[in-house]
């Protein structure tokens, strides 16, 4: 039995846009299928994210509906492509949810991505040693090829914080993050230099939320957001043990004022530096 083809964020992205775009003209469904020699039942899917459309329906809609800016049609073709072409994140989905494919997917397309730590370091800043800690930990039951298998598509995620084209990365560590043993103190000591190193990093800012500062904005825990080009809307994203949930405008407008709020509190870049640098030598 062939395999059931999930729905993912991108493709529910893509629907979304076509369905606003068709309600703009005053469109019915069975008009935009009339238009396409489509049945109906097959743009309805189109729209709701089911069947991904191809790239000359697509094209046609886009004429269809009036879409003249370059820039917007140029971004939901590009959209279109990455809903049917695989990238290298694909080939680790039938060792993840699918839920992780799609946050990596974001990774990789987002202009800037927030990061608020308050328990262990993001991942996109872990080194291996501790990454493999907080895996072993996080899934107890998984067998070490499993273990093995998570932890290489955590270092190849990595990869988009180097090159010319790496998203901004912003970064704000409660200060307990730092002060948590996670593995042995070689780890520790070896994870915040790791940290102090991607400090002179042009693209990555990280900044340290002291215990002196006092109770942060929110103490409800870790969450990222991702702010995609135009016209994608901004994305936060939260997990918990039952699963990861994505939060939209306007909802998403509440973890943007926290980390805000957060980074108004925390130390600036140079202070953040200087104490990752001296808890770092206080675990060696």
């Amino acid at each position: 039995m062939a395999e059931r083809q999930r729905v993912t964020l991108r493709s529910q992205w893509l629907g979304q846009q076509l369905r606003e775009l068709r309600e703009t003209k005053g469109l019915l469904i069975k008009d935009v299928a009339e238009y396409l020699q489509r049945d109906p039942g097959t743009v309805s899917r189109f729209e709701t994210g089911f069947y991904p459309i191809r790239r000359p329906d697509l094209m046609a809609l886009l004429d269809l509906y009036g879409v003249s800016s370059s820039r917007r049609r140029d971004a939901l073709m590009t959209l279109s492509q990455d809903v049917w072409q695989k990238g290298w994140w694909d080939g680790y989905s039938r060792d993840v949810a699918g839920s992780l494919i799609d946050y990596v997917w974001l990774e990789s397309r987002a202009a800037h991505i927030r990061s608020y730590a308050a328990i262990v370091v993001p991942g996109l800043l872990q080194t291996p040693d501790y990454a493999r800690e907080v895996i072993r930990t996080n899934e107890p039951g998984a067998t070490p090829d499993q273990i093995d298998r998570w932890l290489e598509l955590r270092m190849n995620r990595q990869r988009i914080l180097e090159g010319d084209k790496s998203p901004r990365f912003s970064a704000v560590l409660d200060e307990s993050v730092l002060r948590r043993q996670v593995g042995d103190s070689t780890t520790m000591a070896k994870q915040l230099q790791h940290l102090v190193n991607y400090c002179n990093t042009p693209t990555v800012d990280i900044r340290v939320l002291s215990y002196s500062a006092g109770t942060p904005t929110s103490t409800y825990g870790t969450f990222e957001i991702f702010e995609m080009p135009s016209p994608f809307p901004e994305v936060a994203y939260a997990e918990t043990m039952a699963g990861a949930i994505y939060i939209e405008p306007p909802a998403s407008d509440r973890f943007v004022q926290t980390y805000d709020g957060h980074t108004s509190m925390a130390f600036g870049s140079d202070d953040s530096i200087e104490l990752l640098s001296a808890i770092a030598e206080e675990w060696q």
